[in-house]
């Protein structure tokens, strides 16, 4: 059974479900929340996802959303990107961390400098949360001193959560050349077989609304 994704292409949180699906070789397909037309919060699409968020990962009688369960879902379905027994709960930690204190920061910030009109982007809360995503890079930076992947020796959950937002173009205040750990890390997962930037994975595409 093909398993379906309801996601769209600049959706962060969705593209790490759909990375994980097609890295992970099992059979999915996209199927395109309208966000930007406001489809999330119809009734038919609260009774699919209560949260009115995306993703929404439906395989045959399980449902799902948020991105780290879906990411979860597909360890325990596929016994990859868990990491060694014993990395699982630092798996977890990074995980965690990344939806509380990089997506989530990224997404807003992302969102308010490239997807409201010029005049109403809020100059003083974007330059509020870039500062804090310093921190969070910094964090990530420190991490990447030396290792190869967050957690144990392989890709797991941990880099496909935090690298979520990192390939999109749009700008949002981040650089790869001022985190060479983060850049080389990022080269790393992009090269790995199967790999697709987000607007290829996913329908959807600030292009389609110019």
């Amino acid at each position: 059974m093909t398993i379906k994704l309801h996601c769209f292409g600049e959706s962060g949180h969705s593209y790490k479900a759909a990375l994980a699906l097609e890295l992970s070789g099992l059979a999915w397909e996209p199927a395109f929340v309208d966000f930007f037309a406001g489809q999330h919060r119809s009734d038919d699409y609260r009774n699919l996802n209560v949260m009115a968020e995306a993703p929404v990962l439906i395989d045959g009688d399980i449902r799902l959303s948020q991105s780290g369960v879906i990411q979860q879902y597909i360890t325990d379905k596929t016994g990859k990107f868990g990491g060694a027994p014993d990395e699982k709960y630092e798996v977890l930690r990074w995980v965690l961390w990344d939806n509380h204190k990089l997506s989530s920061q990224v997404g807003m910030t992302r969102f308010l400098m490239n997807f409201l009109p010029e005049d109403k982007r809020p100059k003083e809360v974007i330059g509020f949360m870039q500062g804090r995503l310093k921190a969070a890079f910094a964090t990530l930076e420190n991490q990447l001193r030396g290792r190869d992947w967050l957690v144990g020796d392989g890709m797991t959950n941990a880099d496909l959560t935090c690298c979520g937002y990192l390939f999109y173009d749009e700008p949002f205040g981040f650089d790869r050349k001022d985190h060479p750990n983060i850049d080389a890390w990022l080269t790393r997962i992009s090269e790995t077989p199967g790999w697709k930037h987000p607007y290829d994975l996913m329908p959807g595409n600030p292009s389609d609304r110019a």
